[in-house]
């Protein structure tokens, strides 16, 4: 999908003997938002906005090999071979010989006439690299204002990884009118590095322009960048926000033992797998750490896990981590939230006054849009557009509040309530703060992102329904779990000539948050990559009868 936007010039920082001004050129054709503060905290700020630069050009997907000058080798060789073979055919091999002429004349001819063209193509991208390193990005940053704070998104090129810089208004000394809102902000190279010109004994300001938004003469020119974005980049981007809704075992680590995690990751390389690390989780007791494949352990003395269970839970894609590295000299805190065996993780890094939140795929490979459908487990309650309209706009004019206030304020059941916040999620329109268990109005696009192909095209989704609309699904009576407020659901799932029998266990907050089943994709893959289409339509046929 195309995604265009209008900067009237560009982002710039100046920085002099004394004070450093950083002006943020927002897209001038999406609603006015502006902001002015002059930073208290800046150093913080410094090695924050910079890990969130390293996000947005990270690219840790695995790169093939460039084995065409083997293969145009070998095919000359192959040639060779095959005259020595015949070398005692006297006759054939003069043949040979001449064909072997005229081969080499074609191939010296073909590589005079197409060396300008390569040499011209290995400098362009060495050029790109360079001098326009920015032009590698995908997708400049996500700023949004709120009354209470002021945010910056971002996304990987290799679509694993998730960056979040909360910035509360306390970061600032000073602050002059502001309007909320959501924009895109112009972020190149080059402003990254005047970030790393930012002084603590210099006065800060930063400032997100509103003058982006007057318009002085006809004539005024604004550039248009336009980006062609997949889809499978624009769904990650939204599969984050249903993930943080997830139930997660959370910790807190001190962050001397992440930094050791680190240096160990640092100082050794391995040259096989598994590459994983493995938390160790004991109630009462700190935290351990195994790291494969040289199973060594790091204890974590100043990490106590205070769960309701023991568990251990392994994640993969661990090089990732190190863009926390440059937070930790500087971080108060580190809040580990995980979401089980090979799903992700969110690692929110706590600084005075801000919070840096990293979310992490199960593992690189498996990016956030492959086959992560954690929307599949949010709640799916039937709702009709005019409850997440009118969701929406109530969120949309208090900017940041809980679903209990959203509900009281709108007349909708809570159930209801979450269901259209679901619903708003995968429209991009509005994202889960997990840290301070609220939701924030925050438009990812000036225009409506188109659904048909972001979530209602979900393979599992749509035999989900088909089952449903077939009959195919038996429920049984729903049930409670001895001892908690969540609700079991039971039934059989006839899938051409099978029946499977899934189970779900949905929490009073509407959520899958146990579920398992007999079918074969259960087996192979558990929770790992969303639930099957047999638990999604166990839940759709109970959601149908409510």
């Amino acid at each position: 999908m195309i995604f265009q936007y209008k900067y009237k010039g560009f982002s710039q920082v100046q920085n002099t003997g004394s004070a450093t001004q950083m002006g943020f050129s927002p897209d001038a054709g999406r609603a006015p938002t502006w902001f002015h503060g002059v930073l208290e905290n800046r150093l913080p700020f410094r090695e924050a906005i910079s890990a969130l630069h390293h996000i947005v050009v990270s690219d840790l997907r695995a790169q093939p090999r460039d084995t065409s000058d083997y293969q145009r080798w070998l095919a000359s060789q192959q040639e060779i071979w095959l005259a020595e073979f015949l070398q005692n055919q006297q006759a054939d091999q003069e043949e040979l010989q001449q064909l072997r002429t005229e081969l080499s004349d074609i191939t010296r001819t073909q590589q005079q006439t197409m060396a300008p063209y390569y040499l011209a193509q290995r400098e362009y991208f060495k050029h790109l690299y360079t001098k326009n390193r920015d032009w590698w990005m995908v997708l400049d940053p996500v700023i949004s204002v709120h009354p209470d704070e002021i945010s910056f998104e971002c996304f990987s090129l290799d679509e694993s990884s998730y960056g979040r810089l909360a910035c509360s208004h306390n970061v600032f000394q000073s602050m002059g009118d502001f309007s909320c809102g959501t924009t895109n902000i112009d972020y190149s190279a080059a402003l990254y590095q005047e970030f790393q010109k930012i002084r603590d004994y210099k006065q800060t300001e930063l400032t997100i322009d509103p003058g982006g938004f007057s318009v002085e003469t006809e004539a005024e020119s604004f550039r248009e960048v336009k980006i062609d974005l997949p889809d499978s980049w624009v769904r990650g981007f939204l599969q984050v926000s249903s993930a943080m809704t997830m139930p997660a075992a959370e910790c807190d680590l001190h962050p001397m033992d992440l930094h050791n995690i680190l240096f160990h990751l640092k100082r050794k390389k391995e040259k096989v797998g598994p590459r994983s690390l493995r938390f160790h989780l004991k109630v009462g007791h700190p935290i351990s750490v195994s790291i494969d494949p040289w199973n060594t352990v790091i204890e974590c003395p100043r990490s106590l896990y205070l769960g309701d269970k023991d568990q251990t839970i392994r994640i993969w894609g661990r090089k990732r981590l190190l863009t926390l590295e440059r937070l930790l000299p500087v971080a108060t805190g580190v809040r580990l939230k995980l979401l089980g065996t090979g799903m992700p993780s969110f690692w929110e890094v706590q600084m005075p006054e801000m919070t840096f939140t990293l979310g992490l795929s199960g593992w690189t490979a498996n990016d956030w849009s492959s086959s992560a459908n954690f929307d599949l487990l949010a709640p799916r309650a039937e709702v009709s557009a005019d409850t997440v309209l009118r969701v929406c706009d109530q969120l949309r004019h208090d900017w940041v509040a809980s679903a209990s206030d959203l509900s009281q304020r709108t007349g909708v059941s809570q159930a209801q309530v979450l269901s259209s916040l679901s619903v708003a999620t995968q429209e991009g329109k509005v994202i889960y703060d997990g840290r301070q268990q609220l939701w924030r109005s925050r438009e990812l696009s000036a225009e409506p992102l188109p659904l048909s192909s972001l979530r209602f095209q979900n393979p599992r989704e749509e035999a989900a329904s088909a089952l449903v609309s077939q009959g195919a699904v038996q429920l049984d009576t729903p049930s409670d779990v001895a001892g908690t407020k969540h609700r079991l659901l039971t039934g059989t799932v006839t899938d051409g000539s099978k029946v499977y029998k899934p189970r779900v266990v949905i929490d009073e907050d509407e959520r899958i948050i146990d579920a398992d089943c007999t079918c074969n994709t259960y087996q192979q893959h558990k929770l790992m990559q969303g639930p099957c289409e047999h638990i999604l339509a166990l839940r759709v046929a109970e959601s149908r009868k409510t």
